[in-house]
């Protein structure tokens, strides 16, 4: 028996409206399958048009200190924190694939500490850390280090965002119990053929 993808409906796919039903079309051919939290947000189309507008606009750029990379590096480190393993899986695949680096992910979400990073990346991701587990504490030194690493107020705000929405996504995901998908676990583990 299938375990489901969510406490709440997951409409099938047929009563779709139409817009939703053409980007999970696009989403199963670029990446072979559809990720479970496409269809459990699916039962609520205006939010979904808007959850996943927010997340293209945020996660769908590219500056020279802010790569996709570093963002999918932001919401593993920070889904990690929150206890999220479905961000954590799926983002971590996404990383790795983007950053080229088969271990990165895991080495984020276990301890981005420890992980390989620049300082500029460890900069960034203590600083989002910061604003997800503690963000009465961030104050204007904080962003004023980001800044010597080169980060320009665009990327911070940027970082800030990613940290916000996914902590958004995180409590969604938690609130619908969205099991991550098995494809995402073997992604970017190993060169293409």
């Amino acid at each position: 028996m299938t375990e489901p993808i969510s406490r709440f409906p997951v409409p099938a796919r047929a009563d779709l409206p139409e817009d939703i039903a053409a980007r999970l079309a696009e989403v199963e051919e670029k990446s072979g399958f559809v990720p479970n939290v496409f269809l459990a947000l699916a039962h609520r189309p205006a939010e979904w048009r808007a959850f996943f507008a927010y997340h293209d606009a945020l996660m769908d750029t590219d500056s020279p200190m802010l790569t996709k990379a570093d963002r999918e590096l932001i919401v593993v480190a920070t889904s990690a924190a929150n206890g999220c393993l479905y961000c954590v899986v799926a983002h971590g695949a996404i990383a790795r694939i983007r950053a080229r680096n088969p271990r990165i992910a895991d080495q984020v979400a276990t301890d981005w500490r420890k992980a390989d990073l620049t300082p500029a990346q460890s900069a960034m991701l203590d600083f989002a850390i910061r604003l997800a587990t503690d963000p009465v504490s961030v104050a204007p030194g904080h962003l004023d280090t980001l800044r010597e690493h080169g980060f320009s107020e665009d990327d911070i705000w940027d970082i800030g965002s990613i940290v916000s929405f996914f902590a958004m996504s995180n409590r969604l995901v938690h609130l619908a119990a969205v099991p991550p998908n098995d494809e995402f676990y073997l992604m970017g583990r190993l060169p293409k053929a």
